[in-house]
């Protein structure tokens, strides 16, 4: 297993997903979350002495986006509940019949039931495991109705984007609005993880996998509207749950990207700097198109017309 996939495990496969049709009313809704951005260039990547080199953070490079609109928060359980019950959609999760978990949310008799994956035990494959379920059977997403959803592939995001009419960020995109306007900094609010004492992002606090003592230890995930957002408007852009992008992952920045992996940003409530500090701004990382697990979530994004100059 590739280091980078202690981040998410990832299933492997590429499994089919559904057609879903675009609604009026589900669009409006989506339109009204959505902060627009000017097009513009900014510094993407990081030659972070703490980043992971192998995963493709650097070079540092100038990169231009066009004018675009992306999400205030990822989408949360709430929403997708509407859509799935405006089109009767399954996730790739309900049709495999299970999802990865971190055995830290799960009871201990589940916990003993749910084979753990190789190189990384402390993530266990849980049977009925889904949005709906978050951490498995006798947990339900109606009690984390402004949480972000999890459990959802990169074909169920983009199945809700469809319904929504918008779609899944670029990379350039996402990264360009987690900056929230700030050139080259290691977090969406500057350089200090923890400024002044204060918690800025959920992520694993406490002795990684054993103990969490972060505020959300019981449930993994914040509400998405957690902590204070950055420049543009933008909560939780690092930290809580790993974001979906459109692209094909590569590492090397001057060859196509590789098939069959797309690039997930942000890092989630499972980095810890003891092994993973994926929650900076330029980190990256990568799974597999079916893959779910309680740590991957995605925020929705629209293209629109440049301002007249």
């Amino acid at each position: 297993m590739h280091f980078r996939d202690c981040c998410a495990p990832g299933r492997g496969t590429d499994g089919a997903t559904t057609a879903v049709a675009l609604t009026a009313p589900a669009a409006v809704r989506a339109a009204r979350d959505l902060v627009p951005l000017p097009a513009g260039r900014f510094l993407m990547g990081s030659d972070d002495p703490e980043g992971f080199p192998a995963d493709g953070e650097g070079p540092v490079r100038q990169v231009e986006v066009g004018a675009f609109s992306i999400a205030a928060t990822t989408v949360t359980n709430a929403r997708f509940a509407s859509f799935v019950k405006a089109t009767g959609y399954r996730t790739q999760a309900e049709e495999f019949g299970f999802s990865y978990v971190a055995e830290a949310f799960l009871p201990a008799d589940l916990a003993r039931v749910s084979p753990p994956v190789a190189g990384t035990p402390w993530w266990r494959a849980v049977a009925g495991a889904s949005w709906r379920h978050p951490a498995g059977p006798g947990s339900h997403f109606a009690s984390r109705q402004d949480h972000p959803v999890v459990h959802v592939s990169w074909k169920d995001a983009r199945a809700y984007c469809a319904w929504s009419g918008t779609r899944l960020p670029t990379e350039a995109e996402w990264e360009y609005a987690a900056r929230g306007g700030l050139e080259q900094r290691r977090y969406p609010w500057g350089d200090e993880l923890r400024p002044h004492g204060r918690d800025m992002c959920n992520i694993w606090q406490g002795d990684f996998p054993h103990r969490n003592t972060g505020a959300h230890a019981r449930t993994g995930t914040a509400p998405a509207r957690s902590y204070r957002p950055n420049g543009y408007g933008l909560y939780q852009a690092v930290g809580n749950v790993w974001e979906w992008c459109e692209d094909h992952f590569g590492a090397d920045h001057t060859k196509a990207p590789r098939e069959g992996r797309r690039v997930m940003r942000g890092g989630s409530h499972m980095c810890h700097d003891s092994y993973c500090n994926r929650y900076r701004v330029a980190a990256r990382s990568s799974n597999t198109p079916d893959s779910s697990t309680g740590n991957i979530g995605f925020r929705v994004a629209a293209t629109r017309a440049s301002s007249p100059s």
